[in-house]
């Protein structure tokens, strides 16, 4: 299945300046070990030692937070759009 993957701008660098990437995936633990193979240093960014998505990261499938559906194990349809968002924090 091919999927749509936007790429926040902090990993852009990584992605050429690609801001989105088409990769082949049934599953969102698929499209990030396919994403590494194509783009070496993005799974570092986004998952941690236990290959689990780091905290503060939120991945997207179309417009749902991939923890409230299966997490990693959550399968992917031909044309779906992943978006990767970094948490934000900050203020006064």
């Amino acid at each position: 299945m091919s999927v749509n993957v936007r790429i926040p701008t902090p990993l852009r660098k990584l992605t050429g300046g690609a801001d989105e990437v088409v990769v082949e995936a049934v599953t969102v633990n698929e499209m990030i070990d396919n994403l590494e193979a194509a783009h070496p240093g993005l799974k570092a960014r986004l998952c941690d030692d236990a290959g689990e998505i780091r905290r503060f990261v939120n991945v997207y499938l179309n417009d749902e937070d991939v923890r409230f559906l299966n997490g990693r194990s959550t399968v992917l349809k031909d044309g779906d759009e992943v978006s990767i968002v970094p948490a934000i924090a900050g203020g006064c």
